[in-house]
């Protein structure tokens, strides 16, 4: 149930079409909570249904003109609510700390390169984080919502250097591994 708070979230910060929750979602929320374009729309229609959220009156009523939406008291105090109960951490899922496990029983053909992909993506994704760092948080700007938005984004550089990091160490494994042809795989029923 978390994409419709993160859209409470983004509308309280400013009330917006769903092409600008989109856009919003593509430059902040979405490095962490994504959605897709019709999966915010379908909540707006939720929220708004629920009477959390509303339509804002439009200026100049026009037919296919988009619709901005704004909290409303039952939205805020849903949020509240949702932002104080407790939750567990999820177990992490990831594919390719799958594919490696897998590789362990039918080899490792093709993974060191995506590994070296991945390495790439996970530094550039790092760089974006530190941009963002740079022009969104300067010294000086520490104000209560700053600092937790800050927060919000030192866990993604924070996650993207351990995986920079996992990464570097992960190839420098596979470095140390024999050839293909000289190593031995595992009987899968010992596994």
């Amino acid at each position: 149930m978390s994409l419709p708070h993160a859209i409470l979230t983004a509308l309280l910060e400013k009330p917006s079409s769903g092409l600008e929750l989109t856009r919003r979602f593509d430059k902040s929320i979405g490095y962490f909570w994504s959605a897709t374009h019709q999966q915010i729309y379908r909540e707006l229609g939720k929220l708004e249904a629920e009477g959390l959220i509303r339509a804002l009156a439009s200026e100049q009523p026009a037919r296919g003109q988009k619709k901005a939406y704004e909290v409303l008291p039952a939205g805020r105090d849903e949020l509240a609510r949702w932002t104080a109960a407790s939750q567990d951490p999820k177990p992490h899922r990831d594919v390719m700390l799958l594919r490696l496990r897998a590789a362990a029983v039918v080899g490792t053909e093709g993974l060191e390169a995506d590994l070296r992909r991945h390495r790439e993506l996970h530094e550039r994704q790092l760089e974006k984080y530190r941009e963002i760092e740079r022009r969104d948080f300067p010294p000086g700007k520490d104000g209560p919502e700053d600092r937790l938005r800050h927060l919000v984004l030192r866990a993604g550089i924070d996650l993207e250097t351990f995986w920079t990091q996992w990464l570097d160490h992960a190839l420098s494994e596979f470095a140390r591994l024999p050839d293909a042809g000289e190593r031995e795989l595992p009987d899968a029923r010992k596994a």
